[in-house]
Order: structure tokens, then sequence, then C-alpha cells
């Protein structure tokens, strides 16, 4: 039996990209990066070729484009990655528009040929290589130039990026015959422009599939692989019986005994129910052994600050360091990079009780994106982390006999499901706390009155005060407390 051959692998330099790749480019491989102009392909390709260089590798450039490589080099100067001291030492730009222009297909593989070998370049970078293809007399003269090519790199040890802008919506002829085909696109949505990468083909690995959001900024390009397809085909977890305090003691003896250990508890209510408090009573439980983190989006950590006076602990936890407070201020967000930051704030300090304090906030990243399986996956990740998670939403209605609830296929989605409501009686506000599931566990549903006073949530010791709340308000609704999907 052939023994499975190793390949090396190749670092793109780019965040995000080698997990996506799984592991990164095939050592002595062709590639294609195609996208419209605008998607970052000649930022893609530098930024790779600044990574290698500065780890001593040499790197050439060849632009076949009418832009000039001073002019290039100008507008990438602003960018993080760029090191003018690279430029000539590690890093050999050179223009092959005219000998294109002027020799063809022939006289360009005798450029690149002539300047790998004195270079001893390990990369090459071909930008603009759809000059290349429009100079080409017939398609098979093109794969004849590409099949050369691929040839001279392999004797020479040498990765070879071809940046294209892609002008037919079927696979060119190249495709057929290069190792890998990136994709970048970019489109408007909701007036922000969202950007996209998808790997159309990779040989001789597997790779995430699908499509994957990325970012340019000054740092270059940034990818965030998407969470679904990280999270697919990974064994199945343990799972552990173990109680979690909620840090209201009658919310736990509701639940059995706590919150179940490493699962997502869904804590669904309008504004001003105590759906935020209720995740301060579960943080201020935290210690040196159980870090704390609130991942949110609506109050900064100011204002967080200041409600969680009424619980001394979770201030001085907080000062300690044992609790962390990341806000989310407002802005375009990627939804895999809400989900890149939590998970390494998780990780970093190895989180054991987690708020994400407001659903909403992830809701507003989808996009075109659903949202179920997205949140599916992060729970699955958390919960291999060891984190035992709160998450609070906020359903359509304010005050009735039923709720929509803020995603569809919530009860699969989610472990356990608590639900906080306004009742109004007469000149009476009040607020009603229910269970609705509790994964793999007895739990009381019975409904309890709950009030928020200055020591925080304080639950009704039995049904009986919020039997007389709702039978005078629903005594012709049979289902109070429904959960109802849109």
């Amino acid at each position: 039996m052939m023994a499975k051959a190793h390949l090396e692998r190749l670092t793109s330099g780019i965040d995000g990209l080698d997990r996506v790749l799984q592991g990164g480019f095939i050592r002595g491989g062709l590639y294609i990066v195609e996208g419209a102009p605008g998607t970052g392909k000649t930022i893609f390709g530098n930024q790779l070729s600044f990574c290698h260089a500065r780890a001593g590798s040499s790197v050439l450039y060849v632009t076949l484009m009418a832009e000039t490589v001073g002019r290039m080099l100008r507008n990438l100067s602003g960018l993080d990655f760029f090191d003018e001291r690279m430029v000539g030492t590690g890093i050999f730009y050179i223009s092959g528009f005219k000998t294109l222009k002027s020799d063809g297909l022939t006289g360009l593989l005798h450029l690149l040929r002539r300047e790998v070998a004195m270079r001893q370049a390990t990369i090459l970078v071909l930008d603009g290589f759809a000059s290349a293809s429009d100079s080409a007399h017939s398609s098979e003269e093109l794969k004849v130039f590409v099949q050369q090519l691929q040839t001279h790199a392999d004797a020479a040890d040498c990765s070879v990026f071809l940046l294209v802008n892609p002008v037919e919506v079927k696979p060119s002829s190249e495709e057929t015959m290069v190792d890998g085909v990136i994709n970048l696109a970019g489109a408007l949505c909701n007036c922000g422009m969202m950007r996209e990468l998808q790997i159309r083909k990779f040989r001789g690995s597997s790779y995430l599939e699908g499509v994957h959001n990325y970012q340019i900024g000054v740092g270059g390009i940034t990818v965030y692989p998407r969470l679904e397809a990280q999270m697919r085909n990974l064994p199945a977890d343990d799972v552990r019986l173990k109680r979690v305090s909620s840090g209201i003691e009658r919310l736990d003896s509701m639940m059995g005994g706590g919150i179940p250990e490493r699962t997502l508890t869904m804590v669904v209510g309008p504004s001003g129910t105590g759906k935020t408090t209720m995740g301060l009573h579960f943080l201020a439980q935290a210690n040196s052994n159980e870090p704390g983190l609130l991942f949110g989006f609506y109050e900064t950590p100011a204002r967080i600050r200041t409600r969680a006076q009424m619980f001394p602990h979770f201030v001085e936890a907080l000062d300690a360091g044992i609790i962390e407070i990341l806000w989310q201020a407002p802005s375009e967000w990627v939804l895999d990079e809400l989900a890149a930051r939590l998970l390494e704030a998780v990780s970093r300090r190895k989180v054991r009780r987690l708020v994400l304090d407001g659903l909403g906030g992830f809701k507003k990243a989808l996009r075109s994106r659903p949202m179920e399986p997205f949140l599916a996956a992060l729970a699955e990740a958390l919960a291999r982390m060891g984190t035992t998670t709160i998450c609070t939403a906020e359903p359509v209605e304010i005050i009735g006999p039923t709720m929509t609830a803020p995603l569809v296929g919530l009860s699969d989605t989610t472990d356990n499901h608590i639900i906080l409501r306004f009742v109004e009686l007469g000149a009476k506000l009040s607020r009603v706390l229910s269970i609705l599931k509790v994964r793999d566990s007895a739990f009381d549903s019975n409904l309890r009155e709950l009030s928020i006073t200055s020591q925080g949530i304080e639950i009704a010791p039995d049904s009986a005060s919020a039997e007389v709340l709702l039978s005078g308000l629903y005594r012709a609704t049979p289902s109070p407390v429904e959960l109802r999907e849109k």
C-alpha cells in the first residue's frame, strides 16, 4: 500500500486564509486568484509577497498592467504590511507589459524563466494575467503557456500566483490546469460593502468550502472563516451533567438545580423585563476558576458598571480582571468577525461564564445569511471550550398573550429557554417569568412573578401571585405564555 505523501505547506500571510485552506497553500503549486477590479487581488499578492520576503524568501512580482510599478507601490505604502526596505532586496518588482506586447506569450515566458532563475525566487506573482489571456491567439496557446510555466515552476521549486480579472462566467481553460482557484467578490449590501472569498478548487488538501467574508483595512486583507464550516465534521463532544448557578437561588431550583454546564440559555423578553440584570446575577458568581465575560452590543462598559452596583462582587471581580466587558460599538460588523472576536476572548481567559447581551447585535450582521446554523455552530464551539452561556433576545411584542420568537428554529438551536414578560392589569405593570425548556432535565414550568429591586431580581416562592395576575387578564386565553415562531 502506497504511503501517504507529505505535502509541504506555504503560508498565505493573510489572517484567516490559512484556516480556510486547512494549513496554507501547497508549496510549488500554481494558483489563480480571480476577482473583479477593487476586490483586493493586488493587495492579496503583495501581502503574501511581503510575508515571505520578511521570512527570508526571494519573491518575484511581475505586473502585466499598464499601471507602473512605482504607482502601485505608492498605493500600497499606507498599508501596515508594506516595508520599503524589502523592495529590491526581498521582493523584486518588474513590469512584463512591454515584453508581452512586443514578443507575446513566448517572450513573456522567457522573461519569467530568466528572472526566476536570476533572483532564485521561490514565489512568483503575475499580476494582470488577463493581459496574457488577451494576448493568446487561441485557447490552446494559452494552455501551452500555463503548462510550460507550471513545468518551470516545478523545476525551480517556485510557487506561482496568477492574479486575474475574470471576463467569463464559465471556467476558463487555464483553470482546469492549475492547482487552485480563489475567487474574491464584493457587492453592496444594505448600503455597505460585503466582501466574500470562495475556494473554487484546491488540489492536494481538504479546505473549508462555501463563502467566507473578508475585509480590507490598513492591515491588508483579513479573512473570517465561516463558523459553520469550521465546526463541520468534528466528533461529538462529551456531555456533562454538572450544574452552574445562575446567581438566583429560586431560578436554580426551578431549573432542576441550576443551569446545565456548557449549554446556551436563551432569555427572551421585552426591554426592561430584567434580561441584562439576570446576566449580571450569573456573572457575579464568577471567580478565578470560572472567569466571566459580558459580550454586548447596546450598553457601554461604563453603563454596565453603573447597573452592576447592586452586585458588589461583580464590580470587585471586574476590577480584578476576573470579569471582562467587551462592548461592540455600532459598526458594519461581519458576522464571523464578531464570532472570532468572541471566541478569542473566551479562549484567551478560559471563560466559563459568558453573557451574550443582545442577539439582535448578531442579527444585524447577518446580511443575507441565515441565523440558525450560525448560532448552532457558535453554541457548539462555546460548549467545546467549557463555557456556559446566557444569551438575551427581544421579541417583537412588548405586552400580550403570545411572543414571537426572535429566530426560527429557536427550540432546536439553543438548550434552555427562559421567558420574561410584562403583565398589565389595571394601572399596574408586573413581570412574570416562566421556563419553557431545560435540555435533558426536569424543570418547574409554573409561572412566577418577578421583581427587580435594589438587590437585583427576586422571584416569588410559588405561582400564587402569578395566578392572581393572569387569571383576570387572560381568563379566555388557553396558553398565556406561548412562544410562537414567525
